[in-house]
């Protein structure tokens, strides 16, 4: 914890004594105004880039509109399966145990690889959200170094790591809006 809050020091004692944050509080000019302030270090909330951009919205999207044709399959399937257990139940009293048995153990079987089937499917959802965050931030990478230029900065740390900013710092609404310009949604134009 001792090294967080050195780190944290660090931070603040840069950027008290960068001097465009001091001509900036001598002008009373925001952030806003006058751009992207000089610093050496700059936040940003990856997640947040991600979510509000609209990569990250395309992918949202697509990513409810699986788990919605998913769950309209997976009650598809229900509806299927609870049908085909009542006929088997039905058929109980008209076969022997031993026949009803290898039924009633085919069906079970068939049930748990349909659950296996969709929990995959399920996990290939996650697998597309990890390949598409993984491709934004691939994407990403030339407009956060054009920032950190920009700002003459030397590092952008996660604001999840930092303890004390300004708010001067977070370039995160800066990166959505150059994003959005440079790789838009991450979909070729068609």
């Amino acid at each position: 914890m001792r090294h967080g809050i050195a780190v944290a020091l660090l931070v603040v004692g840069l950027w008290e004594s960068t001097p465009a944050v001091a001509q900036q509080s001598q002008t009373g000019q925001s952030s806003a105004e006058q751009g992207i302030v000089r610093t050496p270090v700059l936040i940003i909330d990856t997640d947040q880039m991600f979510r509000d951009s609209a990569f990250g919205k395309r992918v949202a999207e697509e990513d409810r509109a699986r788990r919605a044709a998913l769950s309209a399959e997976n009650r598809r399937i229900t509806a299927d399966l609870e049908n085909e257990e009542k006929k088997l139940t039905g058929m109980r009293t008209e076969m022997e145990a031993e026949a009803f048995r290898r039924l009633a153990d085919a069906f079970d079987a068939k049930v748990q690889q349909t659950e296996q089937a969709q929990l995959e499917k399920i996990g290939a959802f996650a697998e597309i959200l990890d390949q598409e965050r993984t491709a934004f931030l691939r994407a990403a990478e030339p407009v956060l170094e054009q920032l950190m230029l920009q700002a003459g900065a030397v590092v952008i740390l996660e604001s999840r790591a930092v303890l004390f900013r300004r708010a001067q710092v977070d370039i995160t609404e800066e990166a959505i809006g150059l994003l959005d310009e440079t790789i838009g949604s991450g979909l070729a134009p068609e």
